[in-house]
């Protein structure tokens, strides 16, 4: 979603300043301008949405594969601006236009959903519904709206936690190339982002014992290693970031997995990039992340 000037905003001169008369002409038009562009890009933003969501309804992955394309796109413009960011809140407080529901009814869907449980379609006059399964490029594009959503609307965390996020993400993050389980990392990170519910059913599913396993083993791609140290380091860092539940046990269930040595590098490291802008964090998350690793490779 790229927005142009409208035509009719030219030659508006900006909203008057407190010491001017407010019921000034030029105060009434500036105005009535902003309610008309707002009302204008609310109309988009739910057009965007609709289109996109249409697509990611489909029987067929490609067309899954083009509505989580648009969708993502238009999530990376709606993400430019404060303004935006309301609109997309105030569209996700309607049904039919919730993004999650979607991702987790279609391109996330359970491989056992799509078993046949019965054969009536072949003694009625009703075809069976086939659905094609998702393919890698699609689960990792659902997986990185999804992340986009819960990012830019916190009460996505609420809806994912309604469809079992993280169980679905923690059978995903085993089973999919290593290009899907990096994204899969990002997309945890998000969703148990200030949700006590999501990180509950992430200790409940042993999450940590499941990251710890692939960092540890030096046969899992490097790249993939180092995303799961990035994981620690925020999820210690930023994701619970203060000793009580749900994640109470998280620094002793680490020093368990990793050793003594490992365990209190991440500590310290997680610590980082509270007074660093965000390209300098990233680096520095990069850094400690290939640090971590090395820890582990001498311990």
């Amino acid at each position: 979603m790229y927005l142009k000037k409208p035509q009719w905003t030219e030659g508006i001169t900006p909203k008057a300043s407190p010491e001017s008369e407010s019921d000034s002409p030029a105060t009434a038009v500036g105005d009535l301008v902003n309610s008309l562009t707002t009302q204008r890009v609310y109309r988009e933003v739910t057009l965007a949405l609709r289109s996109g969501l249409r697509d990611v309804r489909a029987e067929f992955s490609f067309l899954r594969v083009r509505g989580l394309r648009s969708l993502l796109k238009f999530l990376r413009s709606v993400a430019e601006s404060d303004s935006t960011i309301n609109l997309f809140s105030q569209a996700q407080s309607t049904p039919e236009l919730q993004v999650v529901p979607v991702l987790f009814q279609h391109s996330l869907k359970e491989a056992e959903d799509e078993i046949v449980r019965n054969l009536d379609h072949i003694f009625g006059v009703d075809p069976l519904k086939i659905t094609s399964p998702s393919t890698d490029s699609e689960v990792s594009l659902a997986l990185r709206v999804l992340e986009g959503c819960c990012l830019l609307h916190r009460d996505s965390a609420v809806l994912a936690h309604q469809h079992k996020a993280i169980q679905v993400l923690m059978n995903i993050l085993p089973t999919r190339g290593v290009v899907e389980q990096g994204v899969c990392l990002d997309a945890l990170t998000a969703i148990m982002l200030d949700s006590s519910a999501n990180q509950m059913d992430f200790e409940a599913l042993n999450g940590i014992e499941e990251v710890a396993e692939l960092i540890r083993d030096k046969q899992v791609d490097e790249n993939l290693r180092l995303k799961c140290g990035e994981f620690l380091l925020l999820l210690i860092g930023h994701v619970n970031g203060r000793d009580r539940p749900p994640l109470a046990t998280v620094h002793e269930d680490i020093r368990r997995l990793l050793g003594e040595k490992s365990a209190s590098l991440i500590w310290a490291a997680s610590q980082f990039g509270s007074t660093l802008d965000p390209e300098q964090r990233l680096t520095a998350l990069h850094i400690q992340a290939r640090r971590v690793l090395e820890s582990l490779d001498l311990y």
